[in-house]
């Protein structure tokens, strides 16, 4: 499907390791894409930065400047809204932001997080939160700028463990043409320098379960690399394939 795309994250480094992929995807096919990260990741993952002796405020500033150059290389739009974390807290007036920018970006796809995670909190709550604001951005009398939202798909991203996080994924992505970008994004998230090879590791165990789900006369390059992602809407189609 063709058309916006919105990421909707917990902190500044999620939507890199678990959909960089997508992201650069949707760019390169000229469709715009949107990141909102509700937090900094500022409290719970940038320990680097507090034994370093930084102040809030100046983690606060690297976090936001390493996923500011993470989008650019992806060449996404994204916005923040400093909304804490370690817990990230769910509230109606989160909520009303997300619905206006539903209505705003009027997305043809939604990413977001699992809606269980009992290694982060922070996680589901942002999902939590993106799926009732997309239900809210439908209603034609909610209280927001621009028209009701349609009914655009949603994915869960892979969490970190997915076996602990109920995660079964029913989607596969193909982003061999767009890893070097994904890499590029991740090196741009020095806080967190450890996740760099694991996520290019992952990519490359899904890409080899991509392979073998695609059949064999794909001609898929021997270095495929793949994103996994968990449908929470039935597919509407006329074909089955």
């Amino acid at each position: 499907m063709s058309g916006p795309l919105l990421v909707i994250s917990a902190h500044a480094g999620d939507f890199v390791w678990r959909a960089a992929g997508a992201i650069a995807l949707a760019v390169e096919r000229g469709d715009r894409a949107k990141v909102i990260c509700l937090s900094f990741g500022e409290r719970g993952e940038s320990a680097k930065a507090w034994r370093a002796g930084k102040t809030l405020a100046e983690i606060k500033a690297i976090r936001r400047e390493e996923a500011e150059n993470a989008a650019a290389a992806l060449g996404a739009e994204i916005e923040f809204l400093d909304a804490g974390d370690y817990p990230l807290v769910e509230t109606t007036e989160l909520v009303d932001r997300l619905v206006r920018v539903f209505r705003e970006v009027n997305p043809a796809v939604v990413l977001t997080h699992p809606l269980y995670d009992p290694y982060n909190g922070d996680h589901p709550a942002a999902a939590r939160m993106a799926l009732q604001a997309r239900v809210l951005a439908q209603a034609i009398g909610y209280d927001a700028p621009g028209e009701p939202l349609g009914a655009p798909p949603v994915f869960f991203f892979e969490p970190h463990q997915p076996e602990q996080c109920d995660f079964k994924l029913d989607v596969l992505l193909d982003i061999t043409p767009v890893f070097d970008k994904k890499r590029k994004a991740m090196e741009s998230l020095p806080a967190q320098q450890h996740m760099w090879d694991y996520y290019t590791d992952l990519a490359k165990r899904r890409g080899i379960q991509l392979k073998r789900n695609a059949g064999p006369n794909l001609g898929l390059p021997h270095s495929t690399m793949g994103e996994a992602y968990m449908r929470l809407y039935p597919q509407v189609t006329d074909v089955l394939a």
